[in-house]
């Protein structure tokens, strides 16, 4: 696959996709100006979704107030709405329209343990102590690809357009635990586009590997069952599940240096036992399994089945396992990717105000990263990494396998922030993610309006797809027939926090914003930042 992809961005240079050179629809320059105001209109709508989304913190699977939120908004503009896909309570389908094209908006909603912040306070100040939040930022991305839909909704009715329009959430993103299921149940079969969007703090889309920081993965927990004994009296009557886990995960530890640089691997005790006086007879381990291409994510998963393995025979134990979430490494449409890029250029950066920077530079000091600020330029569509050195996943990979699909990165948090935590959360209900926002929804707009007016667009992105991505290289799920979403993860965690959010859940009837509610002057930084 490694060589495929390097012979695929050569060849991918070599295409001149007639579409994006086309003479455009006399019509299409006045719908992308009228979108533009459209969307400009629904400000503050965007600006509530942001704000609402993120105080209901919600973790994967249990995206329950989320979905219930964005789907009323979705049934009241007219939008059929079928829930409970692919087997996953929190998931749905959103549509409107019929036709083609069929162009597919996809989002992510879930956050991340631990990371509850108040947002506008550049230091760490959690709105209640351990709780979830939005330490990733997903609260946006649902305004983001609603605003745009609720205008393309209105440009296809007095416009008389064509075509359908179908929303996506990504439920457990963080756990990537569903595209790959929404995938097998057939959800995108009928898609000709998909415009996925996440938060980012700069303006850009990607083609082909992009950067290349992108790993797909397998995410599997490992469960040991010994038998339990008295851990002084009778030990020796005793087979410890957590013997075997720490034999796997040493085992693992010494193969590491034999694997290629380009794995990814890491894991949590999930289970450690009960207390130290009882010989565990329970114990449980999740891996995360990440490479650069299906055949070495495989052999990935295999070796540590093995290892699995040979560790219960090791302690006299046994094991088996579960396929938690799986993501193929995304690869994005170069016809799509350039006619998204000349809408982020028509849409340029939001304009920043002095507190926005102020905000941004003061988190960037407090945490020790580059103090630059905000970014205010755009960045250039660049050639994708023939060498791509992997990193982070996202289950977007699975589907970008099966349809046209690129992922728009808009600008709604700061420069240099680590990830998967507080820091990430404190610009995410600020006007920074406010007008972030509303410039990712005008790019999602005016880049579904191409596909919907050029039907040669849409040809030319699939003709992309089959001669270049998928050429030599041919989808195939992680997913056995046996796997199933794992729907009850987070159960207990948002059970316990639940009643605690839902007392600073945001209400616009009452306040302008959720720093109004909360009371955060904004910025909140130290006296001396």
């Amino acid at each position: 696959m490694r060589k495929f992809f390097v012979v695929g961005c050569m060849a991918a240079v070599l295409i001149v996709p007639r579409g994006v050179l086309a003479q455009q629809p006399p019509q299409l320059p006045a719908l992308k100006q009228e979108a533009v105001a459209e969307v400009d209109k629904l400000q503050t709508l965007t600006q509530q979704m942001v704000d609402e989304i993120f105080s209901f913190s919600e973790l994967g699977f249990q995206e329950y107030e989320t979905s219930r939120y964005v789907t009323g908004i979705l049934e009241k503009n007219g939008f059929h709405v079928e829930r409970g896909v692919a087997g996953v309570p929190t998931a749905w389908v959103a549509t409107y329209g019929s036709g083609k094209p069929v162009v597919a908006f996809i989002t992510d909603i879930d956050c991340i343990p631990r990371a509850s912040q108040k947002p506008g306070v550049a230091y760490h100040d959690p709105i209640i102590e351990g709780a979830p939040g939005h330490g990733e930022g997903h609260n946006s991305g649902m305004a983001v690809n609603v605003t745009a839909a609720l205008v393309l909704r209105k440009l296809m009715d007095g416009h008389h357009i064509a075509g359908t329009i179908k929303i996506f959430p990504g439920v457990a993103e963080e756990l990537l635990g569903t595209k790959a299921f929404y995938v097998r149940a057939g959800l995108f079969k009928d898609v000709d586009i998909v415009l996925g969007a996440h938060v980012q703090s700069e303006f850009a889309t990607s083609y082909s590997t992009g950067s290349g920081h992108w790993s797909g993965l397998v995410s599997v927990q490992y469960f040991f069952h010994g038998k339990a004994a008295h851990a002084a009296a009778a030990p020796w009557e005793g087979r410890s599940a957590l013997d075997a886990v720490e034999l796997m995960d040493t085992g693992w530890g010494f193969r590491r240096e034999h694997l290629r640089p380009a794995q990814r691997s890491h894991r949590v005790i999930i289970n450690g036992g009960d207390q130290p006086n009882v010989v565990p007879s329970e114990a449980a381990v999740w891996y995360y399994f990440r490479e650069l291409d299906y055949p070495h994510i495989k052999d990935l998963y295999e070796l540590g089945n093995t290892m699995a393995e040979s560790a219960a025979k090791m302690t006299g134990t046994t094991v088996d396992h579960k396929l938690v979430g799986s993501a193929w490494p995304p690869f994005l449409n170069k016809v799509v990717a350039e006619t998204q890029q000349k809408n982020i250029e028509a849409v340029g950066m939001p304009k920043w105000s002095e507190a926005d920077q102020t905000l941004a530079k003061a988190l960037q000091k407090e945490i020790g990263a580059k103090v630059e600020g905000l970014k205010e330029k755009i960045e250039p569509l660049k050639e994708p990494e023939k060498n791509p050195p992997g990193g982070g996943s996202d289950d977007i990979g699975d589907i970008s396998w099966n349809v046209p699909m690129v992922y728009l990165m808009y600008p709604a948090n700061i420069p240099n922030l680590p990830g998967h935590s507080w820091v990430n959360g404190v610009a995410m209900a600020t006007p920074i993610a406010h007008k972030g926002s509303t410039a990712g929804a005008k790019v999602q707009a005016m880049t579904a309006l191409d596909f919907f007016l050029q039907p040669q667009l849409v040809q030319d992105a699939w003709d992309y797809f089959r001669n270049v991505q998928t050429k030599d290289v041919h989808y195939e799920t992680f997913l056995s027939s046996d796997d199933k979403p794992a729907i009850e993860m987070n159960k207990e965690k948002m059970e316990k926090f639940a009643p605690q959010l839902k007392k600073y859940y945001y209400d616009p009837a009452h306040f302008k914003t959720y720093l109004e509610q909360l009371g955060i002057q904004y910025p909140t930084v130290r006296s001396n930042p």
